[in-house]
Order: structure tokens, then C-alpha cells, then sequence
């Protein structure tokens, strides 16, 4: 009776507005989720309900949300999504997700990136870092990157052949670059350097060679405000070209990639290295002038 009246009440499908509190990739493809609505204040709950997407429509929707939006379906994200309302005598209240719209998760994003970077303006840190002066011989950089990341190797290697055989002294301070703990990860790096700060001219996080997808924690108040206040440069590669995370924006300096981060630290070498060089043709003249 409770089927039937839904189905004969209700439409076949509706788009809904909800946040993701639950998301579950099941052994046989199917996703299943849980919605919610909060109250004004973001503090109570005043809906939620199950969904679910089944195995052929996820592998649809699952890679076009994650190459239009660079994130996965998580936790705390804002969706809009067409479902249908079921009910079942034996599993209960349901809504089947047939669709979904990147577009409205992308608005939400940037929202609260703008919210962040506002956030930092009023508390007058939002430029520190742009402030700071990269020093003449960016030499000694502390990295903050997965050890086993592709990109890693790749900054690595370009600052170890660069054409004008500079010296460059790296290390590594290991952080996960992608999932729920980036924020904390990050952070505890930046901490390690911070109690070395006089070993080191920049710092260069960089996250190439993986996934495109969940760069959330690169978009958190916490870290944007760890990086923002940072004694030294913060350099940003983490290797994506679309719209800068809150992190890539209060950095001193933002690249697309590690390689480009090291083409960075090597071009400031070789301003340097020009420098010196029209310097000693100024003193040789000089002298033979005198002489």
C-alpha cells in the first residue's frame, strides 16, 4: 500500500539539492549514499535519506563528475542529482540516482574557496607569503610530496641535469597528497620545517603523477592559513590546470606542475648566474680602463 501510493503520488524522478554524508563503492559497482540537509546554521540536521547508484549508471556518471569537477563523490560535498523515490517493503525509503549536475558542485566549490580567501583577507594574511623575497640562490629546498609520487622523481631529476650544472640540496619531508588527510599531513610537514627554517631558502609542495581527482585538501581554512603565514616562499605544483585551490593562492608562487616548479628555481639560479656574469664584465672593463 505504502509502494504503491508513492508511486501513484509522486513523480517518476525530481532534481535534489543535498549534501553527501555517505559514500560507498559496494564489491559489485554499485554506490550507495546517504543525503542530507542541514539547517541554517550548518549544525542540525533536518532531512536525510538513503540512495543509491546502480553499477551501470555509476560507471557513467562516476568518471564525468570527476573529470568536470576534479573531485570524487565524498563526504561533505554539495550535489544536485535526479532521483527517483522508491520504497521496498524489505530495504524501505530509498532515492535512485539516474543523473547528476557538476556544474552545481563546482558553484558550491568556489563559493567556499571565496569564502576562505575572504576569510584570510580580513585577518590581513591572505598576502603574506607574496610578500616575502625568494632569495638570489634558491639552493636549499625543503619538499613536501608523497615519496612515491611520479612527480617527485620528475622535480627531482630536472633540478639534478639542469643545463647550467647549479647545486641544489632537496629533502623530502613525506605528506599524503590526495584523500581525508591531506590538511593534517601537510600541516605536520610544514611543522617539521618550520623547526628548521634556518636549513632551508623555499619550500615546494608539489603532487604530480596522481589522480586528477580530490584536491579538497588543498581547498581547507587551515592549511591556507598555515602556508599564507609561512616564514619562507611557499612554491605550488600539485599538477592540475584548473581553477587554483585556496592553497595554490596564497602561495608566493603558483606552477602547474612539479617540472615547472623546478624550471622555476632553475631559472632563478640563471638570473643570478647572468647577474654575476655582466658584473665581472663591468669590473674587467673597468680595469683595463684604469690600466
Amino acid at each position: 500500500l505504502v509502494r504503491g501510493t508513492l508511486e501513484r503520488t509522486l513523480q517518476a524522478e525530481y532534481w535534489l539539492q543535498a549534501e553527501l554524508s555517505e559514500v560507498r563503492e559496494a564489491y559489485n559497482g554499485h554506490c550507495y549514499l546517504e543525503f542530507v540537509q542541514k539547517s541554517v546554521n550548518g549544525r542540525d540536521l533536518v532531512a536525510k535519506a538513503r540512495g543509491v547508484i546502480w553499477a551501470g549508471m555509476y560507471r557513467l556518471l562516476k568518471p564525468m563528475f570527476e573529470r568536470e569537477t576534479g573531485r570524487t563523490l565524498s563526504p561533505g560535498l554539495k550535489v544536485l542529482v535526479k532521483v527517483g523515490v522508491t520504497f521496498h517493503e524489505l530495504y524501505g525509503y530509498s532515492l535512485t540516482v539516474t543523473d547528476i549536475d557538476p556544474a552545481y558542485t563546482l558553484g558550491d566549490m568556489a563559493r567556499r574557496r571565496k569564502e576562505i580567501l575572504k576569510q584570510l583577507e580580513e585577518e590581513g594574511v591572505l598576502l603574506l607569503n607574496k610578500e616575502l623575497d625568494i632569495p638570489r640562490l634558491p639552493q636549499r629546498v625543503a619538499v613536501i610530496s608523497s615519496s612515491t609520487a611520479a612527480g617527485y622523481g620528475d622535480f627531482c631529476h630536472q633540478l639534478k641535469n639542469n643545463p647550467g650544472g647549479f647545486y641544489f640540496y632537496t629533502e623530502l619531508f613525506p605528506a599524503l597528497m590526495q584523500g581525508d588527510r591531506v590538511e593534517e599531513s601537510v600541516l605536520a610537514a610544514l611543522d617539521k620545517i618550520n623547526s628548521r627554517l634556518e636549513s632551508f631558502d623555499v619550500v615546494v609542495i608539489i603532487r604530480g603523477g596522481g589522480a586528477t581527482s580530490d584536491l579538497s585538501g588543498f581547498d581547507t581554512y587551515l592549511l591556507a592559513a598555515a602556508c599564507a603565514q609561512f616564514p619562507l616562499p611557499v612554491i605550488t605544483g600539485i599538477g592540475h590546470e584548473r581553477d587554483d585551490t585556496v592553497l595554490d593562492s596564497v602561495a608566493h608562487t603558483r606552477v602547474k606542475t612539479p617540472t615547472a616548479a623546478a624550471e622555476f628555481l632553475i631559472g632563478c639560479m640563471n638570473d643570478a648566474a647572468e647577474e654575476l656574469e655582466m658584473l665581472a664584465g663591468r669590473l674587467y672593463g673597468g680595469i683595463r680602463e684604469l690600466l
